[in-house]
């Protein structure tokens, strides 16, 4: 099971490496087990990094400026949209296994069925260099499978010189 208290503490430290003094209880975690609803919304003065879980895979990772509230809140579970959404990946992937065929007309309510959701908040005031290292590190830590670009592969080892 993910440790959220884990992931804070290691970020806390990678913070701290980069000069930058973030208390662990300046990080709120919202965790929402399956089944789940979307977020409402984003608290004002906040940013995030959400991540979408199923099982124990990674499905996505990604974060939320103080004015992108759409991108926590619906974007990932429409698939009409967004060019670029959680639930095109899901459906180009099929995750629903033999029994279910994902399409547009019910991608979102299988999302809310069977994952969970888990959002790192933090201030605003800490800037968007602050929330771009913690989607980095919740990145680099969960290895998230649809991230990033087709050209550009997530790595599962450190390259050896």
């Amino acid at each position: 099971m993910l440790d959220h208290a884990d992931i804070v503490r290691g970020f806390v430290q990678a913070a701290e490496l980069a000069c930058i003094p973030i208390p662990a209880s300046d990080i709120e975690v919202q965790f929402f087990s399956a089944p789940h609803k979307p977020p409402a919304f984003l608290p004002k003065g906040k940013f995030a990094v959400y991540v979408f879980m199923f099982n124990d895979r990674c499905l996505k990772a990604g974060k939320v400026g103080s004015k992108s509230a759409a991108r926590l809140c619906s974007r990932h579970y429409g698939a009409h949209r967004a060019p670029s959404t959680l639930a095109k990946s899901i459906i180009k992937a099929q995750l629903g296994g033999d029994q279910t065929i994902l399409d547009t007309n019910n991608v979102s309510e299988w999302m809310c069925s069977n994952t969970s959701r888990i959002n790192f908040l933090l201030s605003s005031s800490y800037g968007p260099n602050v929330l771009s290292l913690l989607e980095a590190f919740v990145q680099c830590r969960l290895k998230p499978e649809f991230e990033g670009f087709l050209s550009q592969p997530v790595l599962t080892k450190t390259r050896q010189n």
